[in-house]
């Protein structure tokens, strides 16, 4: 199905004359984002949670990356039906990590693609009118990605990187002012890296994180603002409280069992994996170590932030039994604490429809192949 753009003025109001922001749930300051949990009316059906989880802030939206923006060269594409299929199957929630090269001209920050905007448009849009929230996430923002190639100018010490980033997330700011948080949130960068003492210290970003959040709120005081975790979405920044953000993390450890085989990572280094490894004789993971894993996160839930898994699942060389066994006990964790999550992807080689497994027996669906046996899994929790 084609995408077809709309026009600006019939986007807003679209989505502002549905739900007033009380009715959203938006919270007072310093914390901006979404309470209540389950109540919100989506599409999703999740499993019910005991009192006293840790996490309390976010409801536990659960769903998947859409990488139709991801790299400036991704097919730029939705359709409507990816939005019909999530929820029907029970799901509220998409990631769209996208590529700032996407929507400007290349070789200038500055110079805008309107076309692009207007597609990202509809996908808040679909997104709404199915039940599903919107987190808009710069996957390649001015200065810094965790893919190559790297940016030519660094976000975390260059002037120049850190005002163009904050200029394309104002526009965007700008853009949705008035959408309520239920439907879009901003999450400002993926999976920083380690901090070290050159490139970017601990200092450096929570220095651009906090001036990008406080830029974003002069122009919508109540957007929902969330953070990825340092270590590329591994550790949880406490730095970050005070400023009333919520934080995402990831479900990919141990990466020999997600990244199997992963040329990007260089995981054809690592053993054919098993789950769990009592015996340490591979990747020496096994549920106790995951629960420990979590359990900073779990504490910074316990803080009254919002947290989120934003990425996780697993690469479609391991052995598709292994990653189900492990993924139950990472979903498991997770929602013990009433942390949602947001499988990476939604199409593709980590995903549920045409993930080109050779140990699946996929189901026909659309014209697209359908991993059933990771759908259920999914939807149990």
């Amino acid at each position: 199905m084609k995408s077809t753009n709309i026009s600006r003025r019939r986007f807003l109001q679209g989505m502002t004359g549905a739900t007033a922001l009380a009715t959203a749930g938006v919270s007072a300051s310093p914390w901006i984002g979404i309470s209540g949990g389950t109540e919100i009316e989506t599409g999703a059906k999740p499993r019910q949670i005991k009192p006293g989880a840790a996490q309390k802030v976010f409801p536990r939206w659960r769903g998947f990356n859409l990488t139709h923006f991801f790299t400036k060269w991704s097919d730029g594409k939705p359709f409507e039906d990816e939005f019909r299929w999530m929820q029907d199957w029970g799901f509220d929630f998409i990631r769209l990590p996208m590529s700032y090269e996407t929507w400007v001209e290349e070789g200038d920050w500055y110079k805008i693609k309107e076309s692009t905007l207007e597609k990202i448009d509809q996908i808040v849009e679909w997104a709404k009118k199915h039940g599903i929230h919107t987190s808009l996430n710069f996957h390649r923002g001015p200065g810094y990605c965790v893919n190559p190639p790297a940016e030519k100018l660094s976000l975390w010490k260059d002037e120049e990187a850190l005002k163009a980033f904050h200029w394309h997330w104002a526009m965007f700011a700008k853009r949705y002012k008035g959408v309520p948080s239920k439907y879009v949130s901003f999450d400002l960068l993926n999976e920083p890296k380690r901090p070290d003492d050159n490139s970017m210290t601990r200092e450096d970003y929570v220095r651009v994180m906090t001036s990008t959040t406080k830029l974003i709120r002069q122009i919508d005081p109540s957007r929902l603002v969330i953070v990825d975790g340092l270590s590329w979405g591994r550790d949880p920044v406490p730095e970050l409280v005070d400023l009333g953000v919520g934080q995402s993390t990831r479900g990919y450890d141990p990466m020999p069992i997600s990244h199997y085989q992963a040329s990007w990572v260089n995981g054809d280094r690592w053993p054919e994996p098993v789950w769990p490894d009592s015996e340490g004789t591979t990747h020496k993971w096994d549920r106790k170590r995951l629960e420990g894993h979590y359990k900073p996160w779990i504490d910074l839930a316990k803080k009254g932030v919002g947290v989120h898994c934003g990425e996780c699942g697993c690469y479609n060389k391991t052995p598709h039994e292994v990653f189900l066994k492990w993924f139950r006990d990472v979903l498991d964790i997770l929602t013990e604490n009433s942390i949602g999550y947001s499988l990476w992807n939604f199409t593709g080689s980590f995903g549920i429809l045409d993930s080109k497994r050779a140990d699946v027996e996929y189901e026909d669906f659309h014209g697209h192949t359908l991993d059933r046996g990771l759908l259920k899994l999914l939807q149990e929790y």
